[in-house]
Formats: structure tokens, sequence, C-alpha cells
């Protein structure tokens, strides 16, 4: 998440950077280690199906019986072992994110038209017919993971959702990761981690036919297992390092501003986070609170990193240069702190998800309170595309249907271009229905 040299060359006059990241480069996407391992893990996998699987759950995760399905009352049970807070917490997170959901599917709708006489078109929409979600429990355990990925895909209406879930050091699966899988309508909930677990729900390993798609957050190797199976099954994104920006003024205060910076560089010691400022006073005083709050947290050995070498604060002129700046970023997550809060909005186009307010946090979505989703593009990919959602899991699929009477003027026409093309037997399929027609 930088300005590229194109944009720093043409805005050089417009911007200062207070502060610069130490690394000048944005984190590896691509890590050539990475592609090779994942490269023998699934052609070995493929080769060898559960008998790989077992392996690799083995030397990678210790888990001496491999893929190891959980029975429908142990996940329902899961909840029962969570402190009751927690609990609590996790349904709430579960029943928001899938009322957004619910909403977005209500607002996708079918349609049915005559855009001629006997010319009808129209389009529905059909849920994908299986997905594979992975449920990240590494260093974090990504409680809200499943609410973006089970619970939004059923939602959608999709039939079947099985996920894989690594073990924890008991080799058990995490309590509230398959607390939050059950509550989001998982079919079904293996213990597996890693590549091996995104393989075996792409080859059909685990007692189910292969999934149509995969989804779901991970580390460097799940991202890229990810990437070389697009094709064998259709996927979510490919995300690198998560990211946070913020656009603020002299409105704003730093001490917030610096926290939900930090909030997001907690996830790993690469995710980038960058301020776009109209007050140089409120960017030092951001540096400075950034610096003082990493003092008490316990998690600085991740967030510190992370803010020195891919933190970043930049100083413009005026809420046009602030635009400008970010639509270049674009974020990941982008939180906009401003007496303007309303014209950021409505002026800026390039962001996964947007956060208006000093009341609205990051942490709202990641943890699936706000309701919205989580797994956004990175690395710039919100220029061109968004994050998933309930639409994600559905095929737009269109249909015609065609009256005698409409056929002259489709027919004729589709003559005239096939022709020209010298595409004969397109040509011949409405030279027959001309024929019938006039008979």
């Amino acid at each position: 998440m930088n300005l590229s040299p194109r944009f720093t060359t043409a805005f050089a006059k417009r911007f200062t950077l207070l502060k610069a990241p130490a690394v000048d480069a944005p984190p590896a996407q691509r890590d050539p280690e990475v592609i090779a391992t994942v490269s023998r893990m699934l052609s070995d996998i493929e080769r060898h199906g559960l008998d790989a699987i077992r392996r690799y759950a083995s030397s990678l995760d210790g888990q001496s019986d491999g893929a190891v399905e959980l029975d429908a009352a142990e996940v329902a049970r899961s909840g029962d072992r969570l402190p009751k807070d927690l609990r609590e917490a996790i349904e709430l997170g579960a029943e928001r994110t899938q009322r957004f959901a619910a909403l977005q599917r209500e607002h996708l709708t079918d349609f049915e038209e005559e855009i001629a006489p006997g010319l009808v078109v129209g389009q529905r929409y059909v849920p994908v017919g299986s997905v594979g979600a992975y449920l990240p429990a590494g260093r974090f355990p990504l409680t809200a993971s499943a609410f973006m990925t089970v619970g939004v895909a059923k939602a959608a209406g999709v039939p079947t959702v099985i996920g894989c879930t690594p073990p924890q050091p008991d080799g058990r699966a995490n309590d509230a990761v398959t607390y939050a899988a059950h509550l989001s309508g998982i079919d079904h909930l293996f213990v597996v981690g890693g590549v091996q677990a995104l393989a075996a729900m792409a080859f059909g390993l685990l007692g189910h036919p292969p999934v149509d798609m995969i989804v779901g957050a991970g580390n460097a190797y799940v991202a890229e297992a990810k990437r070389q199976l697009f094709g064998t099954v259709a996927i979510d994104l490919l995300a690198g390092p998560s990211e946070v920006a913020v656009i603020a003024d002299d409105t704003a205060d730093a001490e917030a501003v610096a926290a939900d910076l930090l909030g997001q560089a907690e996830h790993g010691p690469t995710s980038p986070a960058a301020l776009v400022t109209t007050s140089e006073r409120l960017g030092r005083d951001v540096i400075a609170a950034v610096e003082r709050q990493l003092l008490t947290l316990s998690t600085r050995d991740i967030c510190g990193p992370a803010w020195r070498d891919y933190g970043s604060v930049i100083l413009v002129g005026n809420r046009e240069d602030a635009v400008a700046a970010m639509d270049e970023l674009a974020p990941e997550h982008l939180e906009v702190h401003t007496g303007e809060d309303d014209w950021y909005h409505d002026t800026l186009r390039n962001y996964g998800s947007l956060f208006l307010g000093h009341w609205s946090t990051v942490a709202y979505s990641d943890k699936g309170m706000a309701g919205t989703n989580h797994t956004l593009p990175t690395a710039g990919g919100a220029k061109h595309s968004a994050g998933l959602s309930v639409s994600r899991y559905l095929k737009p699929l269109t249909y015609q249907r065609v009256s005698r009477e409409a056929t002259p003027l489709l027919a004729e026409a589709v003559e005239v271009i096939s022709a020209s093309e010298g595409m004969a037997a397109h040509q011949a399929t409405a030279t027959l229905r001309l024929r019938t027609y006039a008979g």
C-alpha cells in the first residue's frame, strides 16, 4: 500500500511525507520459495490423495490422525465451553453479519423484460452448489471469519458449505472458531490446516465432492494455494497482509487515529498503515501517539515493526489532494475522521470498506459487530475489485426467449454480421429460422 512512482512524480508538489515506510517496497505478495513449496504440495496431494493429507497434517500440524471431521453434536457443544461474554459476543456477530448479508440478497433481484416486440430477456441469481471455507486459527484465531464466509454463503442460499480449521497445540479445533462456524450454518467442519486443507476441499478428499469455490483468509501459503487452485475452483479474492488507512483533518482525535492504525498493524509485521492528513499538527501528534501507545501494547512486537517498516504519514494541502492520494493507495480498510465526512463518502472511490467518523473503527467490522464483510481486496486491488459479499456466491444467469414474430429483425442482422465475419455456421442458424418463418 504505497504511492506509485507515477503518482509521486505527478503530485510531487502536492504532498509531503511526515513519515515514510522504512522498507522501500510493499510487502512481497509472491515469495518464490512459497510458490515452489505450494506447487509441490498440491501436486503431491492431487496424486496421493488422503494419504498425502495425513502426511502433511502430521508433519506440519503435529496431527496424528489427519483430517478429522467434527460431528455435528460436538460442533454445537463448542459454545458450552466458552465464557458467557465471549459466547454472547459471537452470537451477536453471527446475527449481524447474516442480517447484513440478507439485506444485500434482498436487493439482488431477478428480472425479465421485453426489450423489443417478441424478444424477452432476463436474469436470475442462482447460488453456487458448494463452498469450502478456510477458518484461520493460527497466531490469532479469527473468530469472525466464519461469519463472513460460511454465514454469508448460507444467506446467499449455498446448499453445502464445508469448512477446515487448523488444530490447536492440543490437536483440537478452537472452540470460539467452531462455535462461530456452527452459528453461521456450517454443514461439515474438519480439523485440518494450511495448504492441505484447501487441496482436500478442492480435490474432494474429505468424503464430499470437490467444492465449487474456496473462500477465507490465511497465511502466505494459504493465499498461494488459493492462487494456484483458481481455475480448478473459484476463489473469493487474493489477499495479502491486512491494510488500514485514515483520512483525518485538524478536527480528529490523534489518540484515536493512532489506536486505529495500530489496531490493523497488529495483524502482522508486514501490515501497512497509512495516514493522509490536511493538518501537519495532527500528523505529528499521531506519530507521537503511536510511539507512546506502543510502549504499553502487549502485541508491540507485531505492531511496532509493521508501523516502522510499512507505516506512513502523508501531508496534503486540501481535501481534493487527500482523495487523490487515498484513491491511489486504494486501501483494504479506510477510516475518515474529518469535519466533512459526508463529502469524503461521496467523493472517494477506491477502498475495500469505509468507516465514517470518530465512532467508527475497523475492529467493529473485523469482529463481525458491524455486519459488513472483512474479506476485502489488498495491495491496490480495491481499484478494480470489491470484497466478499453475498453476490460473490451468486451466479447472475441470463436467458432469452424469442418469439416467431421477432425472428426477422434478429435473424437478418445476424446473417449480415456472420457473413462479414466469414462464419457460415452461425449464419446458417439464422437463415434456417428465416426460412421456417417464411414457410
